[in-house]
């Protein structure tokens, strides 16, 4: 073994390096369950107080509070159908149907055990495979970056619960809303009204808090019940061995879902929310009973979990090997990093090998930390929900205002927010899931980008044909999107055709 990986060991033993850490996992924790508050903003919050510090212990803290605010974006989802941060998106899906049954503690213990598991892979596949995936994260350019938005979408067939049309024209309603702002491009302003706060577009945290949220408390204040007519928490014995036992027959599931989120994790830009939403898509696509999902089952939140938060470690790979950060906590690491006056990229695993080991080792127990945490903290948390609903209610408009204000520190924001939970409010009556429009948000400016990027460079070479239809990297998203959009219409007919031999 080498001595810079065993000085690594020994700074990871350390009582006060370990302690800096495990308070930052529950720092990180903390901030990710509440709505607004996401990973960025706390390690930003904290750069300043690491100046001081050592390189490692700094590097140490910043990557706990960067592991708990990813898991910790799914207390607020299980619970409130709000996610935490962004990442938490497709957690909500089957998450807080769980709630609804009775079943939050099962929720949160497999989300936390997931988080775990989906964590230390990620951090793995960091410290192993670092510089080959670098390379192939280069490789994406414009055309890549478009195909990889039209595979996401066909994630719509997966998330319209139940009418495609109505999820098609939601996720139209959001490739229309990430359209408001100035054109990337142009330089055009595209549906502002007049209103110049619209400029920069939308925040996404603030539509989510909207389309999530908010119909949930008006919701409650329509029944005129107490919520917790409806969702009661009861503890009971035996749920967290009965989840383990569970999770521990699904380990494809894990697997999978961790591998995927890892590998969207290193494409930059890409984020734990499209991580989520494509293992989310890939559970149903693969499961025996697609079904069930979105009804409440552990399935769907072990998938979102342990991808989520398997991103951390992918979204790491460009910026140690290249420099280059995968995801805006990433952004955030890597100035910290030239505060300590230590430049990522190749020599990193040289000249800095005993810092970067210590680190590296560090986000896998983390991860373990922070599974300890969600494991054991799991019954307490859950007991929020036993709030009667005059209580609840207004404990979480109260939340939802603090994170939507604290975006941007503009009301402007707020008010949007309260706009578009009307708006989504409206829509779940009509019957339209807030999932594909979210999704159609997301996706919409990587694919614009990638598109007009695309045409010019097919300008410039004189065939669109050769820059979209011929790079490989861009035939396998191709192929996959195809595969993803028919599978729907497969999975129809083999039904169709289960349900004709079980009537014969």
């Amino acid at each position: 073994m080498s001595p810079d990986i065993i000085a690594a060991l020994l700074n990871n033993i350390n009582p006060v390096y370990f302690l800096m850490m495990a308070l930052g996992v529950g720092f990180g924790i903390i901030v990710g369950a509440l709505p607004g508050l996401t990973a960025t903003m706390a390690m930003a919050l904290l750069v300043p107080f690491t100046f001081t510090m050592e390189p490692a212990p700094a590097l140490m803290i910043l990557g706990g509070i960067y592991v708990g605010a990813m898991y910790g974006g799914c207390i607020a989802a299980i619970l409130v159908n709000t996610p935490g941060t962004p990442s938490a998106i497709a957690t909500t899906f089957d998450g807080f149907p769980l709630t609804k049954k009775g079943k939050a503690e099962h929720a949160l213990v497999t989300a936390a055990i997931s988080s775990g598991v989906g964590g230390v892979i990620g951090a793995v596949i960091l410290l192993l495979l670092s510089p080959p995936l670098a390379s192939v994260a280069l490789k994406f350019g414009p055309p890549e970056y478009f195909w990889m938005a039209i595979f996401g979408l066909t994630i719509i067939a997966t998330l319209a619960s139940g009418s495609l049309v109505k999820g098609l024209i939601g996720g139209a309603i959001g490739l229309l809303l990430s359209q408001i702002g100035i054109s990337p491009i142009g330089g055009d302003m595209r549906f502002t009204f007049g209103f110049y706060q619209l400029q920069a577009g939308l925040a996404l945290i603030v539509v989510l808090i909207g389309f999530f949220c908010i119909p949930e408390v008006l919701g409650m204040v329509e029944k005129k019940i107490s919520h917790i007519d409806k969702i009661n928490f009861k503890p009971q014995k035996g749920v967290a061995k009965g989840v383990i036992l569970e999770l521990i027959k699904k380990p494809v599931l894990l697997i999978r879902s961790a591998i995927i989120g890892a590998f969207v994790g290193i494409v930059p830009g890409a984020g734990g929310n499209i991580a989520g939403l494509l293992s989310y898509n890939e559970a149903v696509r693969w499961s025996k009973n697609p079904k069930e999902f979105g009804t409440g089952i552990i399935d769907g939140v072990a998938a979102s979990e342990s991808s989520n938060n398997s991103e951390v470690g992918g979204s790491l790979v460009p910026l140690m090997t290249l420099g280059i950060p995968g995801a805006a906590p990433a952004a955030i690491l890597l100035g910290a990093m030239m505060l300590q006056g230590i430049r990522p990229g190749p020599e990193l695993y040289t000249n800095y090998a005993d810092i970067t080991y210590t680190f590296l080792i560090s986000l896998i127990i983390a991860n373990v930390i922070m599974g300890v945490f969600g494991f054991y903290g799991s019954r307490h948390v859950a007991k929020v929900i036993n709030l009667p609903a005059n209580y609840l209610a207004p404990m979480i408009v109260f939340m939802t205002v603090i994170g939507s204000y604290a975006i941007r520190n503009n009301m402007t924001d707020v008010l949007i927010m309260v706009l578009f939970g009307l708006i989504g409010y409206a829509l779940n009556k009509a019957g339209f899931h807030p999932g594909p429009i979210v999704l159609g948000l997301i996706l919409g400016p990587i694919a614009e980008d990638g598109l007009v990027q695309s045409m010019l460079m097919g300008q410039s070479a004189g065939s669109m044909w050769v820059v979209f239809f011929t790079r490989p990297i861009s035939l396998i998203l191709i192929a996959l999107s195809l595969l993803s959009a028919g599978w729907p219409i497969v999975s129809s007919l083999r039904n169709r055709k289960k349900e004709a031999d079980a009537n014969a």
